[in-house]
């Protein structure tokens, strides 16, 4: 099992994080590498050159990692680490969990609104649940977490738009297939990293599968 109760797929690659020492796959960790300035660098596409430095998706394993110096003791040289470094990785996981879910619309792959999103759940089309964080929890109550699917609160109505090209959506959802894994991957990344008003909370009625 992995750390939050999943069942780990022997054939995916893990790391180890810098923090909790521990050997995770690689979908439940953030990568970064030291540029040629020194400078710390969250490489969130894992494409960049270089030795790759793992943390668990975790603000309290990064808060850690930056308090103890662990990214300098790790790469065996000074680390340059931005100032609200923590707040910069967060910002980029949502801006990429924004631009999947927009790719995702475009593809025909999301809905968003109160009724077309309803109408997916009641029809077994949607597979994740969408619901901004800044929404009215009587609203998103209303809603149920996909039979065998995901729930996720970590967007605001305002980024939620920006996917869905209006200026603020508080419901949407994904089929199964096509982005929806890696819809998945980063929302999970960013409910890790992002500091949450009341919690990761499953919405309304129904079977939670999380």
């Amino acid at each position: 099992m992995t750390r939050g109760g999943r069942t780990k797929n022997e054939d995916e690659a893990e790391r180890r994080c810098i923090v909790t020492r521990d050997a995770e796959p690689k979908r439940g960790l953030i990568r970064f590498v030291v540029g040629p300035e020194g400078q710390l660098v969250p490489d969130l596409n894992e494409k960049l050159p270089g030795r790759g430095i793992w943390v668990s998706a975790d603000r309290g394993a990064l808060e850690e990692a930056v308090k103890k110096n662990l990214f300098s003791k790790v790469a065996r040289t000074d680390v340059k680490i931005a100032d609200d470094f923590v707040n910069l990785v967060e910002a980029g996981i949502a801006d990429r969990l924004v631009h999947l879910v927009s790719l995702a619309r475009k593809a025909g792959d999301a809905v968003c609104g109160f009724e077309k999103v309803k109408g997916w759940l009641a029809d077994g089309y949607a597979k994740v649940l969408l619901q901004a964080s800044d929404g009215s929890e009587r609203g998103k109550g209303k809603l149920w977490t996909p039979e065998g699917g995901r729930w996720f609160g970590c967007l605001t109505g305002a980024e939620l738009g920006l996917a869905f090209g209006r200026e603020s959506v508080i419901h949407g959802a994904l089929r199964a297939g096509g982005l929806g894994n890696r819809v998945v991957e980063e929302a999970s990344r960013l409910t890790g990293v992002r500091e949450m008003s009341g919690g990761d909370k499953p919405a309304g009625k129904g079977k939670t599968t999380r």
